[in-house]
């Protein structure tokens, strides 16, 4: 039997690769004082049941939960490893101190071998030294539980590369694609909620643009879209109001929740 409970949602960073303001640029959002114009490495924070789920550890992780007063980490879902979406691994430390326990991570068999190859004082104990991240890899190649909520990984194209997206009951988080493959997109229907990759106005090799973003928001017929991934492009109050009916732009700290369906466990064989 499935019990109902809250899922909530929050937008860790919703920029690009460079952040916003970009280093050096003196442009009108660069240098804009609206706080929806200032833009972390992208990244999400999900809660149920009293558990929290990251979706990456982008190089902002350390501010972002300051900034939203995150206590403690359950485990990480990994998209892929591009820089800005992982390089934040570190500051994992202080929550397996505080709950004194390791940090389970999960993504693809490509990108968990990538990390532990990366950060392998991470996941060797014997070898490591000093204040490190203890982490335990998980590689999927289909739906999981977590907690009592189904995830459904769904593959994306990301340039020439490709990518994980996640769906998590009728909610789907989609960072960097550049295109949505058919086999993906049959598991994406029938969304409330979907936050997905719309880099900019003009065309980019491995990210969607707003225009596309918006098509395959519809396409998919997701009830509420949200644009991410974003860069300095963007200038959130003069373009976020022309948007159509149903579709936003994100900022770092926005918030939303939807109901969910979790699993309860197995009663124990007698």
């Amino acid at each position: 039997m499935d019990t109902e409970t809250k899922l909530d949602i929050t937008i860790l960073g919703c920029g690009t690769s460079t952040g916003v303001p970009v280093v050096g640029c003196d442009c009108a959002v660069c240098t804009s004082e609206d706080m929806r114009n200032q833009r972390t490495r992208s990244s999400l924070m999900l809660e149920w049941n009293g558990h929290v789920v990251l979706v990456d550890t982008g190089p902002d992780l350390r501010a972002q939960c300051l900034r939203e007063g995150v206590k403690r980490v359950d485990a990480v879902v990994y998209t892929h490893t591009h820089a800005d979406h992982v390089h934040g691994i570190d500051d994992l430390r202080p929550f397996n101190a505080a709950e004194g326990a390791d940090i389970d991570i999960y993504g693809s068999w490509h990108t968990v071998r990538r990390l532990e190859r990366t950060f392998a004082y991470a996941f060797k104990r014997s070898d490591a030294e000093g204040f490190c991240p203890r982490l335990e890899a998980h590689s999927v190649d289909g739906a999981f539980d977590l907690f009592g909520l189904r995830i459904v990984p769904v593959e994306l194209e990301h340039g020439r590369g490709s990518v994980l997206g996640y769906r998590f009951g009728a909610f789907a988080y989609l960072t960097d694609c550049s295109h949505i493959p058919a086999a993906a997109a049959v598991k994406l229907r029938n969304l409330e909620v979907l936050i997905i990759d719309g880099l900019r106005f003009k065309p980019h090799m491995s990210h969607l643009t707003i225009d596309a973003a918006i098509e395959a928001g519809r396409d998919l017929g997701a009830k509420r879209l949200i644009l991410t991934h974003l860069s300095h492009d963007v200038d959130y109050p003069r373009h976020n109001h022309r948007l159509p009916a149903g579709v936003e732009f994100a900022y770092d700290g926005l918030h939303l929740s939807l109901d969910i369906a979790l699993k309860e466990p197995s009663a124990p064989p007698m």
